[in-house]
């Protein structure tokens, strides 16, 4: 616990597990609402022009890493970054559930006939992964808040903020040479991260909770 502790603060604790737990309840409960419901295709000429290219899904199942080393690195730079990167993730996170419901979309996944390592990877992906929950993509969502979140940061070294923004990238392609997302869906992830990210910035949620705590 006291090696924990080191890793993650105190005051990041409650805000990292919201954002777990949310992230679960999202992705998870809007199916619940699938039912006899009609999905939509945002699939595009250029979407279908894009070739599979099986050795991303390791790229793909990798981001759960990066996810969980940059969401506690940004927690570490202060309170404030965690509380901003916490109301961030958990605004487009809910942003994302409703556009699920009320929009529901798919894609076609290409029927794989070949074998290896990595197409068989891909075809376990398939497995464990319904083509619904795309539009905006939330791989990309996450993704791109654990660049942005030390995308300014002096405290990290600039090298792997640089490393970040490649690997928020390729994790990006990766949705496309998947065939788990369109390109559209790519857009509107990066689109709601950089406006949650501002929208946290406004709301300044620390400034309220410690203002709360002194009067308390």
């Amino acid at each position: 616990m006291k090696k924990l502790s080191s890793i993650i603060p105190k005051y990041s604790a409650l805000p990292l597990l919201l954002v777990v737990i949310v992230n679960f309840s999202v992705y998870s409960g809007v199916r619940l609402f699938y039912k006899n419901r009609i999905f939509h295709t945002l699939t595009s000429y250029l979407d279908n022009k894009i070739p599979v290219i099986p050795i991303f899904v390791v790229v793909y199942f990798g981001c759960y890493l990066f996810w969980i080393v940059n969401y506690i690195l940004i927690s570490r730079i202060s309170k404030e970054q965690c509380y901003r990167l916490a109301i961030a993730d958990l605004t487009g996170k809910l942003i994302c559930g409703i556009i699920y419901i009320a929009y529901p979309t798919t894609n076609v996944r290409p029927d794989i006939a070949s074998s290896g390592i990595f197409v068989d990877m891909l075809k376990f992906l398939y497995s464990i992964d319904a083509a619904n929950n795309l539009f905006p993509s939330i791989h990309v969502l996450v993704s791109w808040n654990c660049f942005i979140g030390i995308r300014n940061s002096e405290s990290v070294p600039k090298w792997y903020r640089y490393f970040s923004l490649f690997t928020a990238i390729m994790i990006c392609i990766s949705t496309l040479a998947t065939k788990q997302h369109v390109l559209v869906d790519v857009f509107a992830g990066l689109i709601l991260s950089e406006l949650t990210w501002q929208f946290a910035l406004r709301l300044q949620i620390n400034k309220t909770i410690d203002s709360f705590n002194q009067e308390a």
